[in-house]
């Protein structure tokens, strides 16, 4: 399948669009970008660059690119960013599968870096969602049902809907992952000035070894771009051997052990922490 992201100058949105979904390796996925108004523009936006460098992907080489017709004919799909993108190329090209990625990606040009991270969160949600079938989110009131009976599955001393909905209410960050449209799991952290402390992250047992909980991850990470925090830190049961391991592929490191630290059964914890300064 052929896939060509759109634009306006082919500078920000397209090219990020591009670099994320080429990063997945899909099998029989091929991806190009192009924009509907690219002018003199001689190079990608030096903020789409940063961010996505950030997360390991370089799209520095990225030269901003006019939709011909050539594209639009070799695209099977062709994924906008905005409806007046999708209706400049309907003007021209009517019998085409285009569409607008997740409803809409809003134009970070012109804005400062932090602005691009919000960008490029939202457009890797959005792939993820169509290409992966799963996407992590911010809790809504309708999450914390579903967050509660998770605690009750993973955890030994369950937070509750109310203990829920406190923490939620003082502060506390709390992404959900929903995979084919059911809610797959969640994470949860405080921000306090520069540092980031996880609460939990849990995935509903169906769904694990799916990735999701590396997407919980992934977002706790852009969070913590976002707010420029310091670091991330965590503990984490120390017979868990898998989230450990999980947790060490991520970049976070044992920084040490708090006694005794769970109950039923009575365990320690294992500090980990991923610095980002």
């Amino acid at each position: 399948m052929n896939v060509l992201f759109v634009c306006s100058g082919n500078t920000c949105r397209s090219p990020m669009a591009e670099g994320y979904l080429k990063s997945l390796n899909l099998p029989g996925v091929f991806v190009k970008s192009a924009g509907v108004a690219v002018g003199s523009f001689s190079g990608v936006n030096p903020n789409s660059v940063a961010v996505m460098a950030e997360i390991g992907i370089n799209i520095s080489g990225h030269y901003p690119t006019q939709i011909t017709k050539t594209a639009i004919d070799w695209a099977d799909e062709i994924i906008c960013m905005n409806s007046s993108h999708k209706n400049a190329i309907l003007s021209v090209e009517s019998g085409k599968n285009i569409s607008v990625l997740g409803g809409g990606i809003f134009d970070p040009y012109g804005s400062g870096v932090s602005v691009y991270r919000e960008c490029l969160d939202q457009i890797i949600n959005e792939i993820d969602l169509k290409f992966l079938g799963v996407g992590v989110i911010r809790a809504k009131k309708s999450h914390i049902a579903d967050i509660a009976k998770l605690e009750k599955i993973c955890f030994s001393e369950p937070w509750s809907e109310n203990a829920i909905t406190e923490a939620i209410n003082n502060g506390t960050e709390i992404f959900v992952a929903i995979k084919n449209n059911t809610f797959a799991g969640y994470a949860g952290i405080n921000c306090v000035l520069d540092e980031g402390y996880v609460t939990n992250i849990a995935v509903t047992p169906e769904f694990r070894r799916q990735g999701v909980a590396q997407k919980l991850i992934n977002k706790l990470n852009f969070l913590a771009k976002q707010n420029s925090l310091a670091f991330i830190t965590l503990e984490v049961r120390c017979s868990n051997n898998s989230a450990i391991q999980l947790y060490t592929k991520n970049g976070y490191t044992r920084e040490g052990v708090r006694k005794g630290f769970y109950n039923n059964p009575k365990e320690d914890a294992v500090i980990m922490t991923k610095r980002f300064l």
